[in-house]
């Protein structure tokens, strides 16, 4: 990333931290993934849970591992290996009570809205309420002018390359083209546009200045 970018980075992270503190939220921005990764990692309390969701930044990120290294921090984890999708409910409802949330959104606005399309709704739900404390590590590809275009780049490229990635059987992981469709697998079930927090300072949106996720 050459210095331009960078510095268009650092311009719109601070509007946009600006625009979150009016909304109830926390921001703050890290150039590059080791050091929000690092900064993330500060922010977990000592002996507390911590629910994990299906945030391909964060994975990025090396995220988890570290975590997990935490003295005294329970890790609520629905992704373990050979866990069944039934047997993966339990944890994404005890997640709902967790200690911190971290996941992304699927796009933030130059205004601080989050902009969301799940596929259960345990990960809006619980960005919404539950978790004491929610923190989105969210690139600077994920910013977005408005509303509008949010829902556009989530709806026709997020959902179809998170689906090609899981690889479900729905058209667009055929095609790639958003058709909406009524698969029975299908991802994009729920939409979400956070526009305040009522608890002042529960969610804490990191800005990385690095592409991260989709």
């Amino acid at each position: 990333m050459d210095s331009h970018q960078m510095k268009w980075n650092e311009q719109v992270a601070k509007k946009i931290i600006q625009e979150l503190e009016k909304r109830g939220m926390e921001g703050s921005y890290a150039a590059r993934a080791a050091q929000a990764r690092d900064e993330v990692i500060a922010m977990i309390p000592p002996n507390s849970t911590v629910y994990r969701c299906g945030s391909m930044s964060a994975v990025s990120m090396d995220l988890w591992p570290r975590i997990a290294q935490i003295a005294g921090v329970e890790v609520i984890d629905p992704f373990k290996p050979g866990l069944s999708f039934e047997d993966s409910l339990e944890p994404r409802r005890k997640g709902l009570l967790a200690d911190v949330m971290i996941t992304s959104t699927n796009a933030i606005t130059l205004d601080g809205k989050l902009v969301n399309l799940d596929g259960l709704g345990n990960r809006v739900a619980a960005m919404i309420f539950g978790p004491k404390k929610v923190i989105l590590i969210t690139g600077m590809n994920k910013v977005v002018p408005d509303v509008e275009t949010a829902m556009a780049r989530t709806k026709n490229y997020s959902g179809p390359v998170n689906a090609i990635r899981m690889n479900i059987p729905t058209p667009c992981a055929e095609n790639g083209i958003c058709v909406d469709c009524k698969a029975p697998a299908r991802i994009c079930n729920v939409w979400t546009v956070i526009e305040r927090q009522r608890i002042k300072g529960r969610i804490h949106v990191k800005l990385v200045g690095e592409n991260l996720g989709y």
